[in-house]
């Protein structure tokens, strides 16, 4: 597969069930796939609106490889402590801007509900993703991955992917 050669809706569509296996495997807890769908060189930030807007490089997860985000699963699995819950994301408005040398350039808007042991859900997280993703292997992999977060307040510790 090349992304140049592929027509609008075929990008369109490619891009989209990348974004979809993306969040179902967050969804489904199957967090040790999660770097899999990055390239080895890759980028994974989720930071602040205000700090986007403000061009202030500080985020709240800032992982600069593939190797990072490995870490960060046996982190989440062996170290931390935090309250059990599942996740379910909602993807909508998957706008592929362009091709900018031979990535592809996606704007998506996202939410995350979250739902606790005692069966209380609510909207944990809400935003956008700034994505930057390349052909690897014959299928699209993350590249960059900027997850800029609208909701001012995490009421736990941000332990899982968003």
């Amino acid at each position: 597969m090349q992304v140049e050669k592929l027509t609008g809706v075929e990008l369109q569509y490619e891009v989209e069930r990348l974004l979809a296996r993306y969040v179902e495997c967050i969804d489904d807890d199957r967090l040790e796939e999660w770097p899999d769908f990055f390239v080895d060189a890759c980028s994974y930030k989720v930071i602040p609106r205000e700090n986007e807007d403000r061009g202030l490089p500080i985020a709240v997860i800032d992982c600069d490889s593939r190797g990072m985000l490995l870490d960060r699963i046996v982190s989440l699995r062996n170290a931390n402590v935090y309250p059990e819950h599942v996740y379910r994301h909602v993807v909508s408005n998957v706008h592929v801007k362009g091709i900018e040398s031979g990535e592809v350039v996606v704007q998506s808007n996202y939410a995350v509900l979250q739902t606790r042991n005692d069966g209380v859900t609510k909207i944990y997280n809400a935003g956008r993703y700034l994505d930057r993703i390349v052909v690897v292997d014959g299928g699209l992999r993350f590249k960059q991955k900027r997850v800029v977060f609208d909701t001012n307040r995490i009421e736990t510790l941000m332990v899982r992917p968003i």
